[in-house]
């Protein structure tokens, strides 16, 4: 019989390369949603930051999902925020707040962790991690070595991704 902390501690990472103002971002929930419905924490999802420069309110997005996560709400913040990008890109930054307001996070310290950038850091860390890896686009998804790009084409990535989580959980074994 394995150990199970030690089977915890091996689980396998998918980064998310994710934009959160990206439509095709949000089209992707779906598949995150069924990939942690099916193995719960024995695959790691890690949100991974490269905001498009097409979109404006995509860094100030990123920095408020490090917040988000530093408040203990990360995917659930994630999940909000991107099931609604369309009023992310009209209202803004002031969006940002009222998802947190929402969710009921501390809505202040979110104003004021945009204001003093005090995320900035990791989220200029993951571009600059995103493009020496060659992310290009939004969503990308990098489990086990390899890079599934779902920018242009989701279809099929969820069973990829599966494949490759049952092949590093079974040798992980």
């Amino acid at each position: 019989m394995s150990d199970s902390s030690a089977a915890h501690t091996a689980a396998p990472v998918l980064d998310v390369w994710c934009d959160l103002q990206c439509p095709d971002c949000r089209s992707a929930l779906d598949d995150l949603r069924a990939l942690r419905a099916r193995y719960g924490d024995r695959l790691e999802l890690r949100l991974r930051h490269f905001p498009l420069e097409k979109h404006q309110h995509a860094f100030a997005a990123a920095q408020a999902a490090e917040e988000a996560l530093a408040q203990g709400q990360g995917w659930p913040y994630v999940e909000a925020l991107l099931g609604r990008v369309e009023e992310l890109d009209r209202k803004g930054e002031s969006f940002l707040v009222e998802v947190a307001r929402e969710l009921g996070l501390d809505a202040e310290e979110f104003d004021t962790a945009l204001i003093d950038g005090r995320h900035i850091l990791i989220v200029d860390a993951d571009q600059a991690e995103g493009k020496a890896i060659k992310v290009t686009g939004t969503p990308t998804y990098v489990i086990g070595g390899e890079r599934l790009d779902g920018g242009k084409s989701q279809a099929g990535l969820r069973e990829r991704i599966e494949e490759i989580t049952d092949r590093l959980l079974a040798e992980g074994a």
